[in-house]
């Protein structure tokens, strides 16, 4: 059974939404700049979660849209919370965080690796290698419009 994940991305962004392009203009918990990386979530509740702890100002929350992905469990590997420092949940997150990703983008062993949510540390989310030759084995679905409840963007 495949994996499904999802990514949300601005409308004006969508182009560029899995080239890895963001993440290595200004690095992420996962990576350095520098670093092509693509961040997934395990549902989409959880990826409106994961950008909503990095906006400032939540009337920006529209024009975006979701992207689901699916995915073969034979092409991820899996960072368990066990196998990570102490303060990968930090925020910033430390340089031995972003040098776990750095390694595996690196070593090119996967084209997705699977790791812990720091927002909700009991789901996951997905990192995909956009330059792993399995890359074009990961099924990116249309993009969907989505809207937020307007509650999120009270003050």
């Amino acid at each position: 059974m495949n994996i499904r994940a999802w990514r949300i991305v601005k409308q004006q962004h969508v182009r560029a939404a899995f080239s890895g392009e963001g993440a290595r203009r200004y690095g992420g918990r996962w990576n350095h700049p520098g670093t092509l990386v693509v961040y997934l979530a395990g549902s989409t509740s959880l990826a409106i979660l994961e950008m909503l702890v990095h906006l400032r100002v939540p009337d920006f929350l529209t024009h975006y849209v979701a992207f689901e992905v699916t995915f073969a469990p034979s092409l991820m590997q899996t960072l368990t919370p066990t196998r990570l420092p102490r303060s990968w949940r930090q925020s910033p997150p430390t340089n031995a965080v972003r040098n776990l990703g750095d390694a595996w983008i690196a070593g090119a062993t996967s084209a997705v690796l699977q790791v812990p949510s720091a927002v909700v540390p009991n789901e996951w989310n997905y990192l995909l290698n956009p330059r792993h030759p399995d890359f074009k084995k990961i099924a990116i679905g249309p993009r969907q419009p989505i809207e937020f409840d307007a509650r999120l963007l009270r003050p």
